[in-house]
């Protein structure tokens, strides 16, 4: 092994230390490559110095929701024409940060107001989405039930009954975060007339309507999420989206929810490339840096080479669904690829800290069990790959 025990510490000094190593922001054209360094120059100084308390604490900084609506992040692509590249990277930069705060992010942007950009009326549009452009109003997707995960889409159970101008709605969601303070949850429940899934936007002060913070969990511990019941919900009929009349109208909502959780995960291993590097070449063992040791090199460059690798796929990706070509099998197969590579990678960051890595407060910690949960939502890694399957070999493996 190498006795050189010399190795610089920031990241002004080093072309590589901040992981860009292949140079992919440089694919930005210069107004995006600003409003990226803007947004993370403010999630910087806004959500890393609280970021871990509120982590440790289980609550969800609501005060910067504000401040969120001043820097006008939400849909940057349908709305603002950015490209999918730069929300993608914004994506990124935000989890690198704090995963908790970027899925609230990504929740109330590509899930839920993806789901009306998509699948809501002209006049449905033009009454909800100001307000929730403006973050006036939040809101939440609410798919997943205590019985119904990866087979959720035949296996819904929530159920909706017309009812003259009125829908019922009844039935039990789970995970559901940021429900317990959010103004809406977009409800996705089987009609009983036609045994077909649709979407309803239900105010969540409606009565029957309950939201149930879920304790004890090890991921996304800001994250609220939340165990929902509906009892009797009455919903009006113009609050039923009115393009979303089935699951397959849904899956147009997934296929690019996917593609962000890949994002999601590039992030994480940032985060965990972030930390991982700056303790080794921090911290001394035997007289030196534990960078200076061969096998750290070599976990280090493992993670970057991941977190480069999946960065490349998210690239192409993003190109694919700027020209219109990406479909369904391609957001499955870069969700399951980069939270596989993700999986690796926090866990390799975690070993480089030792026993310091058990401690939320070197952030390792935080940053390798957030991973478990976006390694799972959106698709598990194992339905991923069988929609990919499917794709490359014309034979189903799951319903």
């Amino acid at each position: 092994m190498t006795t050189n025990a010399s190795a610089p510490t920031a990241a002004t000094e080093l072309p590589y230390a901040d992981g860009d190593f292949f140079g992919f922001e440089s694919l930005l054209p210069a107004h995006e490559l600003d409003r990226l360094n803007a947004i993370r120059d403010w999630v910087e100084a806004e959500v890393r110095p609280i970021a871990q308390d509120h982590w440790n604490r289980s609550e969800f900084p609501v005060h910067l929701i504000p401040k969120i609506a001043e820097l006008d992040m939400i849909s940057p692509v349908r709305r603002q024409g950015y490209s999918h590249l730069l929300a993608g990277m914004i994506t990124a930069a935000i989890h690198r940060v704090d995963a908790s705060f970027g899925t609230f992010f990504s929740g109330h942007d590509g899930l839920f107001t993806g789901s009306i950009e998509l699948l809501a009326s002209e006049e449905q549009k033009a009454a909800w989405l100001p307000d929730i452009y403006a973050l006036k109003k939040t809101g939440v997707f609410a798919i997943t039930e205590p019985l119904a995960g990866s087979d959720v889409a035949g296996g819904t159970r929530t159920t909706a009954v017309r009812d003259g101008d009125n829908w019922i709605l009844n039935g039990e969601k789970r995970w559901i975060g940021n429900s317990t303070f959010s103004d809406y949850v977009l409800v996705w429940a089987k009609d009983v007339a036609d045994d077909q899934v649709k979407g309803f936007l239900v105010e969540t002060k409606t009565p029957g309507f309950s939201a149930t913070l879920m304790e004890n969990r090890i991921a996304l511990r800001a994250v609220q999420n939340a165990d929902i019941v509906l009892d009797n919900v009455v919903v009006p009929d113009f609050f039923k989206l009115a393009n979303a009349n089935s699951f397959r109208d849904t899956n147009k909502v997934l296929k690019s929810t996917r593609a962000t959780v890949g994002w999601q995960a590039v992030g994480l291993q940032m985060a965990a490339f972030d930390v991982a590097r700056k303790h080794a070449v921090e911290r001394l063992q035997f007289g030196k840096p534990i960078a200076s040791f061969q096998l750290i090199q070599e976990q280090l460059v493992t993670i970057l080479s991941n977190a480069q690798a999946s960065m490349g796929m998210m690239v192409r990706l993003a190109q694919m669904e700027d020209e219109g070509t990406s479909r369904n099998e391609h957001s499955a197969l870069a969700k399951a690829f980069v939270t596989k590579c993700m999986r690796e990678s926090v866990a390799l960051g975690r070993s480089i800290l030792g026993g310091n890595g058990l401690q939320v407060d070197y952030e390792i910690g935080k940053i390798f069990c957030d991973a478990e949960a976006i390694y799972t939502y959106e698709g598990t890694y194992e339905i991923n790959t069988l929609v990919a399957g499917r794709a490359i070999t014309g034979v189903a493996a799951f319903v």
